[in-house]
């Protein structure tokens, strides 16, 4: 008991330093990192978006726009699920950010591990993306489209997010055990590169982890972003050759998360902290009733 006691402070002691190691990370970056792709840091652009997902978005904010006309512009992945899919980025935006993030990679820039599971990636908010990119995505394009398609799981009143870059490559990491992601809410975008394996597999809402004996694969397609539900068991398997990087946004809806954590399904006790953190809110903002709080 000690031992785990030990443990717990040490952990604390951890998540407390993230905000002000994070913070200082993103100061150095801003004022000496000299991008490769300046670019990519412009406010985005429709031009970077595919045409099917500003189709997509475009309906969603229509008048009478409903889930029925919404899924007859998606993919559907699995019903039951309710995991979607559809074209997010244009192959050019891929190749820009991608080429953006390896030339960071590559600076001997200060970098953040994008979560405690992933070692190799690029924290965007840390990059200085969040503002030009990250934002306009969440309020323009996804909070419209999650409205529609999740309204029991804070849909429509998305109010922040995470979003961050994973690589899987030889010598580096190269899968991901099953988990569940700290987000209502989860957009998962293959920029590339050339790769094989890595498909994502789900299981069941919080289902656990030992009773996973079928999941459900789903294949990466470049410039593609799979949707799905934060509480829904997933995981990524074995890279088997070439470069996979995919940006990942964790949208949040403090309407829910704070009447529930969705990592340890408790209320929430709350310390302060900066920015966005873990989307929790000390406001009350108009709640919801939620399917995965029944």
């Amino acid at each position: 008991v000690w031992a785990q006691m030990v443990e717990l402070e040490q952990e604390v002691e951890r998540r407390q330093r993230l905000g002000p190691e994070s913070a200082a990370r993103k100061a150095l970056i801003a004022s000496s990192y000299h991008p490769a792709r300046p670019e990519v840091y412009d406010s985005l652009q429709d031009a970077a978006l595919a045409p099917e997902f500003l189709a997509v978005a475009e309906y969603s904010v229509s008048p009478g726009a409903d889930l029925k006309g919404l899924l007859q512009r998606l993919e559907t992945v699995s019903e039951e699920k309710r995991i979607y899919r559809v074209p997010v980025f244009t192959a050019p935006f891929c190749q820009a950010l991608l080429e953006e993030l390896e030339h960071f990679e590559q600076s001997d820039m200060p970098k953040g591990r994008p979560n405690t599971m992933n070692n190799y990636g690029v924290l965007l908010h840390e990059l200085g993306l969040d503002e030009p990119l990250m934002t306009p995505l969440r309020e323009r394009f996804l909070q419209p489209v999650m409205a529609l398609l999740y309204p029991d799981c804070g849909g429509g009143q998305l109010d922040s997010h995470r979003a961050f870059v994973v690589k899987y490559a030889p010598g580096q990491d190269l899968e991901l055990g099953c988990h569940y992601d700290n987000a209502e809410l989860t957009l998962n975008v293959a920029l590339g590169k050339v790769f094989t394996g890595g498909a994502l597999y789900f299981g069941g809402l919080f289902q656990a982890p030992a009773a996973l004996t079928e999941p459900l694969e789903v294949e990466h397609v470049v410039g593609q972003g799979v949707l799905h539900r934060g509480g829904q068991l997933h995981g990524a398997r074995p890279l088997g050759t070439g470069e996979r990087w995919n940006l990942v946004v964790w949208l949040r809806a403090s309407a829910v998360r704070n009447r529930l954590c969705p990592m340890c399904r408790c209320e929430p006790d709350l310390v302060d902290d900066e920015g966005f953190s873990d989307g929790f809110t000390r406001e009350e903002p108009t709640t919801v009733d939620v399917c995965a709080l029944t």
